[in-house]
C-alpha cells in the first residue's frame, strides 16, 4: 500500500494531453499540477503546470498540447521531455520542469510528495494563476 493521497485512476491520464489537479505546496499556496504519461516507470509522471520561462500554464482545462512524448509549451512553442521535464529548445532551453512526486498502486496514482497537499481535481478556483496568452495554435 502507498503512503499518500489518492488522485486519480491510472485510466483517468489521457495517453495524448494531460490531468490536472491543484495542490497547496509547503506555503499555502494553491499550484495547479498535471499529470502526463511517460514511457519510464510508474508509466505517468507529475509536474507543476507551467513552464519555468514565462510562467505559461500547459494544460489550460483542456489537456497539455503533447507531441512524441513532449509537453508543448503554448508561449514559444519549447519542448519538455514528459519522462525527465528538461527542455532543450527554444526559448526555455536550459530549464527543467519543477517535479511533484507520486507513486502508482494498482492501477491508482498517489499524492507522495511531503511538499503538497491534494486538494481537487482541476484547475486552481481562482484566476490568479500564470498567463495563457499565447500566440502558438495546434
Amino acid at each position: 500500500m502507498v503512503d499518500g493521497t489518492e488522485i486519480a485512476s491510472l485510466d483517468d491520464v489521457p495517453e495524448l494531453g494531460s490531468y490536472l489537479f491543484t495542490a497547496e505546496d509547503m506555503f499555502t499556496n494553491e499550484e495547479e499540477v498535471i499529470l502526463v504519461r511517460c514511457e519510464d516507470d510508474p508509466g505517468v509522471e507529475a509536474w507543476v503546470n507551467n513552464c519555468p520561462h514565462e510562467s505559461q500554464r500547459f494544460d489550460r482545462g483542456d489537456g497539455a498540447p503533447m507531441r512524441d512524448g513532449e509537453i508543448i509549451c503554448p508561449k514559444h512553442g519549447s519542448l519538455f521531455d514528459s519522462c525527465t521535464g528538461e527542455c532543450d529548445n527554444g526559448e526555455a532551453a536550459g530549464t527543467t520542469l519543477p517535479s511533484v512526486d507520486i507513486a502508482v498502486d494498482e492501477g491508482t496514482v498517489y499524492l507522495t510528495d511531503d511538499d503538497y497537499t491534494f486538494l481537487h481535481a482541476g484547475p486552481r478556483d481562482d484566476d490568479e494563476g500564470p498567463g495563457s496568452t499565447s500566440h502558438l495554435s495546434f
